[in-house]
């Protein structure tokens, strides 16, 4: 079992920037796929175990990305040109049975962080 511990989630004005970082203590993180969710189900981004694959839902593509540093057994997402529908809570995930995946599904991640609020005002 990995321990996430998620950082970067505050309050910001439309059109602004902010990082998500996740990081994992206990357990390497390059034995596991990564994902982020909005409200635990709605999926936002996802990265393999060595980032050479990512996947992205369709509205953040373009303003969002996905990075993993394994060496600092941390995850990121950095979100560019926020919007109001942005908002919610933000959690990061590990699947650490399929690695080399990157999927979009809730159901295949085992581990989750505690969850951050993310709140963007117009």
């Amino acid at each position: 079992q990995v321990l996430l511990v998620e950082s970067g989630g505050r309050p910001v004005q439309a059109g602004a920037p902010l990082r998500r970082s996740c990081t994992a203590i206990g357990q390497p993180l390059s034995n596991s796929g990564m994902g982020w969710f909005r409200q635990r189900r709605q999926f936002v981004a996802s990265i393999n175990y060595n980032g050479r694959l990512t996947t992205y839902e369709d509205s953040v593509k373009g303003r969002f990305t996905i990075s993993r540093d394994n060496a600092r057994n941390t995850v990121y997402l950095q979100m560019t040109s926020l919007k109001p529908e942005d908002t919610g809570v933000y959690y990061c995930a590990a699947d650490s049975l399929t690695p080399y995946a990157a999927y979009n599904d809730s159901s295949w991640y085992d581990d989750w962080g505690q969850g951050t609020q993310v709140t963007v005002s117009s």
